[in-house]
């Protein structure tokens, strides 16, 4: 995170900073650390981008705000709703890059998915965010800066007009790969100054980076929701390759840590089904048994597919019956609804733009036509 000092002429981001690291800077500059906090409120419950909109911050604090610092969410490429009012914001980072952003409305809550990398550094099979390869962790400005666009679109007024009630960090990238950043901006979200919301209602899912689900533990109340998608380490290492590092029984013990350290937690974990890859019926019994383990949920996702996935959706009624056997035998489990599948804003769908600093974007394109002239 950038540093003001006398003499540097590249302006800080605000919106990279928590609550103390705003109280922090302010210091530095020679200010009461209360002043932070009105800015703060400015920036994220009015949505100001100009120090000249503060109108009960002193004129000597805007002029040394506005030569040291600047306020700048991402820049709007491209915006989107679905037929089912799913919303979509393509926002542009730096030198071509961009990732997604998704606001699912409903009835009784509104949840954006936010991202934490352009692209992502692991590769799970079933991921239309894996086939783009990486570039680089987002900044925490570019993590809150997603939130910021999308409350200033929806007019979200924190304590009052609440249109967003929840987020998700399920969008592009592994948020746990972006820890501190992650973390900072988790911190705004909560923050009364800044988004407000409830700390079991910013959820950070993960692919199972066992040690940094102990740090995330130790340092941060969230919920927490894991990318399970098999039952076994033989399966679960074919789609999800991070498990040979971590497999099953690590992953399940960090839960089980997580989860000790707040009573009544229960974590989240995450199944896409793969027809004729994980949905069988002995899958779903191996699941059951997994899920004694530790307090759990499990979210059914019907797989959404991309092109040029080896990959179908399980049928529905496959889907019902391998909820019924967890169901039965006591397991909550829930058949998440696909939302903005039209826009491709539904889960496992995000693509952004990625220039992508490994092989992978360019290996995916070269199988996809290669099968495109089998086919032909």
């Amino acid at each position: 995170m950038a540093r003001v000092s006398t003499g540097v002429t590249t302006k800080v981001n605000l919106l990279d900073y928590d609550r103390q690291g705003l109280r922090d800077l302010f210091v530095q500059l020679g200010e009461k650390p209360y002043r932070a906090e009105q800015v703060m409120k400015w920036i994220y419950h009015r949505h100001a981008t100009e120090f000249a909109q503060m109108t009960d911050v002193g004129k000597t604090l805007r002029e040394k705000l506005e030569a040291v610092a600047e306020i700048v969410p991402p820049k709007t490429l491209f915006e989107k709703q679905s037929a089912d009012a799913t919303y979509k914001w393509l926002l542009g980072m730096d030198g071509g890059n961009a990732v997604e952003t998704v606001f699912i409305p409903e009835s009784s809550r509104g949840t954006l998915c936010v991202s934490s990398q352009i692209g992502c550094g692991l590769n799970c099979r079933f991921c239309s965010t894996g086939t783009q390869g990486f570039n680089r962790n987002l900044s925490s400005a570019e993590i809150i800066g997603q939130v910021f666009v999308a409350a200033k679109h929806l007019g979200n007024v924190p304590h009052q007009q609440r249109k967003l009630t929840n987020v998700v960090m399920m969008g592009m990238g592994e948020p746990l790969l972006n820890f501190d950043n992650v973390v900072r901006a988790m911190s705004v979200m909560r923050d009364d100054l800044g988004f407000g919301l409830a700390n079991k209602r910013v959820t950070l899912s993960t692919a199972g980076l066992v040690p940094m689900i102990d740090k995330l533990g130790e340092v941060v109340d969230v919920s927490l929701a894991v990318s399970l998608h098999a039952p076994n380490d033989e399966l679960r290492t074919q789609i999800v390759p991070l498990n040979k590092k971590y497999p099953i029984a690590e992953l399940l013990g960090a839960c089980q840590r997580f989860a000790a350290r707040r009573p009544r937690t229960t974590i989240t974990f995450e199944y896409t089904m793969l027809k004729g890859v994980n949905d069988k019926p002995e899958h779903a019994r191996e699941l059951v048994k997994l899920m004694r383990q530790v307090p759990s949920k499990v979210n059914l996702i019907p797989f959404n597919t991309f092109a040029g996935t080896q990959y179908e959706r399980s049928d529905e009624d496959t889907i019902r019956s391998f909820q019924k056997t967890l169901l039965d035998a006591g397991v909550l489990t829930m058949v998440r609804r696909t939302r903005g599948d039209d826009i491709d804003a539904a889960c496992g769908q995000l693509k952004g733009q990625v220039l992508d600093r490994t092989r992978r974007q360019a290996e995916f394109r070269r199988r996809v036509e290669e099968g495109a002239r089998d086919a032909a």
